[in-house]
C-alpha cells in the first residue's frame, strides 16, 4: 500500500527479504487471512488511531515457519502463527518472537492463520468480559468467523448457546440468556432477552451506542496474548475447536478480495498464500 484508498491502491512489489533485527524473527510465510480492519487501515479510517508508515505492507495474521531466528528462543523450523502490526502478506514476514506461539504438529499450519486476531476476539469475548461458566444460556449475535469460534468456546465452557445471525434469522431467539456476545458491526438485536444482572459484550459496537437495560454493558478491543493462542491450538489440537476455511487464494489475489469483502461477496474467512504454498 502506498497510499490510502479503495482496492487499487494495493500493489504487488519486489522488494528485498526483510532483516529481522534483536528479538526478532525471520518467517516463510505459509499464509495470511484477510480481516474487515485492513480495509480500514487501506482507507485511512483508523489513521488517528493507528498511524501507518507508507509504503505499507498489509497483512495482521501470519502463520509461518521460522528461517532465522537469532537468540529470539525459537529455532530455525519452528511452525508457529501471531498477529502483527503488518508485514504478513508477503513471502517474508519479520515478527517479535514474543508474539509468536507453536503449532502443534496436528494442526494445519495454513488454517491457524485464521486463529489469532479471530480466535483471541472470541476467546476474550467468552472468558474475560462475558465469563461464561457451565449451565448459562449465551446468545451469540454473529455467524461469522469470530462467531463460530464464539460458540465453540461457549460450548466447550459447557453453557447452552444460541447463535443468530444479523441480518436474519431462521427461529427468532427465546429468552433469558445469561449473555449476549455482539460479534459484528451491525445494531446489536434480541438485548431484550438478557436477563436482569446478565451482561452484553460488544466486540463491535461501543460501550456509549450500546442499549441500555437491567444488564452490564461492555465494549472492547482483542488485544495479543500469546497464551491464550496457545490454550485456542491446543484445543484445536485435539478437536474440541475447529477451524472453517471458505477460500484458499494466492496472495496476488490479496486486491480482489479487499473488493470482494466490501462488495459482500467475500464467502467466508479467506486465506492468502504466496505463491508456490
Amino acid at each position: 500500500m502506498h497510499g490510502y484508498g479503495g482496492p487499487p491502491v494495493i500493489h504487488d512489489d519486489e522488494i528485498e527479504p526483510p532483516v529481522p533485527g534483536p528479538g526478532e524473527v525471520l518467517l516463510r510465510v505459509e499464509a495470511t487471512t484477510f480481516n474487515p480492519s485492513e480495509a480500514g487501515l487501506r482507507r485511512g479510517l483508523l489513521r488517528s488511531v493507528v498511524a501507518l508508515d507508507l509504503p505499507y505492507t498489509m497483512g495482521l495474521d501470519v502463520a509461518g515457519t521460522v528461517v532465522a531466528a537469532g537468540s529470539s528462543g525459537l529455532a530455525v523450523g519452528d511452525r508457529v502463527i501471531g498477529r502483527l502490526d503488518g508485514g504478513a502478506a508477503a513471502d517474508f514476514a519479520v515478527a517479535p518472537a514474543d508474539v509468536l506461539v507453536r503449532v502443534p504438529s496436528e494442526v494445519d499450519l495454513a488454517e491457524a492463520a485464521a486463529l489469532p486476531i479471530a480466535g483471541l476476539t472470541a476467546w476474550q469475548a467468552v472468558f474475560e468480559h462475558a465469563a461464561v461458566t457451565a449451565g448459562q444460556r449465551v446468545l451469540i449475535n454473529g455467524t461469522g468467523t469470530i462467531g463460530r469460534f464464539a460458540v465453540q468456546l461457549a460450548r466447550h465452557a459447557g453453557a447452552d448457546v444460541v447463535a443468530v445471525s444479523p441480518s436474519r434469522d431462521v427461529d427468532p431467539p427465546t429468552g433469558p440468556v445469561d449473555a449476549f456476545l455482539h460479534l459484528v458491526p451491525a445494531e446489536p438485536r434480541h438485548t431484550a432477552l438478557i436477563r436482569a444482572g446478565g451482561v452484553l459484550v460488544s466486540a463491535t459496537t461501543p460501550a456509549a451506542w450500546l442499549p441500555a437495560g437491567d444488564f452490564r454493558a461492555r465494549h472492547f478491543i482483542v488485544r495479543n496474548d500469546t497464551a491464550q493462542l496457545a490454550a485456542l491450538l491446543n484445543l484445536v489440537a485435539t478437536g474440541a475447536v475447529g477451524i472453517t476455511i471458505a477460500a484458499r487464494r494466492p496472495l496476488a489475489d490479496l486486491a480482489a478480495v479487499h473488493e470482494e469483502a466490501e462488495n459482500g461477496r467475500l464467502p467466508g474467512k479467506t486465506l492468502l498464500l504466496p505463491a508456490a504454498r
